[in-house]
């Protein structure tokens, strides 16, 4: 399941896989750790899928790379500063809660808005309407990623597989920076922060969206495990187990996309964020967790 939502979503599954371990037990810097590891492999297979569906704009994934380890990094050191205290699960869990639930919030009030602009659009009543209805990747907050990006300062760069011009390479930087640092400290691939975000701040389809953001979170998932390995984080064998459904998943989720316009695929996600925020609020309140 965690395979399928992750290669149709265009994240690594974390906002399911590290709950779901934590809610059986793993304590939470393996959460972290063992999340990176597994979705590794995962994303490639996935990635490879979007890739076939030209979904992966490589330059723009080239420059989040970049803004993503350093991130990662960061995540990383601030888990391994945690590890010394007694409120590692607390300040990771309530971390994870706050992000999730936020991030289907907002998801949800936009797409609800481009849906009801949508309908007014059939009704007539709207030109902007008719022109939203009109795009595949329909957002009633397109406007929004065009006035960040007049907002931000040079150098900009063009993203042709994206249909974009006069991008900032300073908001993609950003953009994935702080994607790089929730990986590094909640785990995962982030990509429940990061494909939002280049859909919204950016301005990426969200096609396109989801296939880079898998490509992106091939590397810098393999950055993570490894820091978080040499850090103790990580169980292998847990990492492995969960690869081999994942992978399979992740072909079939990929494969879906191109049946979904972009706004019935953010609609879709909606709840899958906030179904990891409740097991997680779960795990924290019953203490169902290693010591």
């Amino acid at each position: 399941m965690v395979g399928l939502f992750g290669g149709f979503f265009g994240v690594g599954g974390s906002f399911l896989a590290g709950p779901a371990l934590f809610g059986f037990g793993v304590p939470m810097n393996f959460v972290v750790g063992t999340d990176l590891a597994h979705i590794v492999g995962k994303s490639i297979v996935a990635a490879r899928k979007h890739g076939s569906l030209g979904n992966i704009d490589m330059k723009l994934a080239g420059f989040m790379v970049a803004g993503t380890i350093v991130g990662v990094e960061m995540g990383a050191r601030l888990i391994q500063h945690l590890k010394a205290t007694a409120h590692i699960d607390l300040v990771v869990g309530g971390s994870f809660i706050l992000v999730l639930v936020s991030i289907s919030a907002f998801m949800g009030w936009e797409s609800v808005k481009t849906l009801q602009m949508q309908r007014a659009a059939k009704r007539g009543k709207t030109r902007a309407a008719g022109e939203i209805l009109t795009k595949r990747d329909a957002s009633a907050f397109k406007h929004v990623a065009v006035i960040i990006q007049k907002m931000a300062p040079p150098p900009y760069i063009n993203l042709r597989v994206s249909g974009l011009s006069q991008v900032s390479v300073w908001s993609i930087l950003l953009i994935s920076l702080v994607g790089g640092l929730f990986s590094g400290f909640l785990g995962g691939g982030a990509g429940y922060i990061r494909m939002p975000a280049m859909v919204y701040l950016l301005g990426i389809p969200t096609h396109v969206a989801i296939g880079t953001d898998l490509f992106e979170i091939i590397i810098s998932a393999s950055y993570g495990t490894i820091t978080h390995a040499l850090k103790g984080n990580v169980d292998i064998l847990i990492a492995l187990i969960m690869h081999t459904g994942a992978a399979l998943g992740a072909q079939i989720g990929a494969t879906m996309t191109q049946y979904f316009s972009g706004v019935r695929i953010r609609l879709a996600f909606i709840p899958l964020p906030i179904i990891g925020a409740l097991i997680i609020l779960h795990g924290l309140l019953m203490g169902h967790h290693a010591k």
